[in-house]
């Protein structure tokens, strides 16, 4: 039997507890396997990959297979490399749970929005929209971030000069570059 041909999905990658919310809309070949489509989330959140992650729907947990990340837990866990898109989310509205570095715990909601037929002008994946900056890796969670914001936001604030030259200059938290976002795609999928 022939395997049937892949659809697109849209789907809208939504950093959970960010006010004003910060958030990607996506289109990926359906049949993308979780390993890959992490790398698409790395690229259009403009995260730096430097941390673990993993899926999670319905009380499943899928993340790289890796003796490190089993030991010391009492999780079980699947092997994101061997499980695609289309396998977890056949219908509109249904969701699935990813988490970047562990420590920060950023966790994001993951929604089918559509699900298209292919545009032989497109290269997928492709970003086609998205709303604020994405917070820099390693500022301490969401709790981080906001208070970040607050530093370098206030020139009287004790951690302003630090944070203002941890981050190298101006950090425009409103800011979203459809562009930039989409030539990180490219970078990592040599598009």
């Amino acid at each position: 039997m022939a395997k049937k041909p892949a659809v697109i999905y849209q789907l809208k990658i939504q950093l959970q507890g960010s006010k004003p919310p910060i958030w990607r809309r996506v289109e990926v070949l359906s049949d993308i396997t979780l390993d890959t489509f992490h790398e698409v989330i790395q690229a259009v959140m403009g995260w730096d990959d430097s941390h673990l992650h993993n899926f999670e729907q319905n009380d499943r947990i899928f993340e790289l297979d890796n003796d490190f990340m089993s030991d010391g837990f009492d999780m079980e866990s699947e092997d994101e490399s061997k499980f695609t898109l289309e396998q977890l989310l056949t219908a509109p509205k249904e969701k699935l749970e990813y988490t970047y570095d562990f420590g920060d715990s950023w966790d994001h909601t993951i929604t089918l929005e559509k699900i298209l037929e292919p545009d032989a002008k497109v290269q997928y994946p492709r970003c086609a929209k998205g709303k604020n900056a994405c917070p820099p890796d390693d500022c301490g969670g969401i709790w981080g971030y906001y208070e970040m914001l607050e530093a370098i936001k206030d020139p009287e604030h004790p951690d302003h000069e630090d944070m203002t030259e941890w981050l190298e200059g101006v950090f425009d938290p409103l800011e979203f570059d459809l562009e930039k976002a989409n030539f990180r795609l490219q970078n990592a999928f040599k598009l």
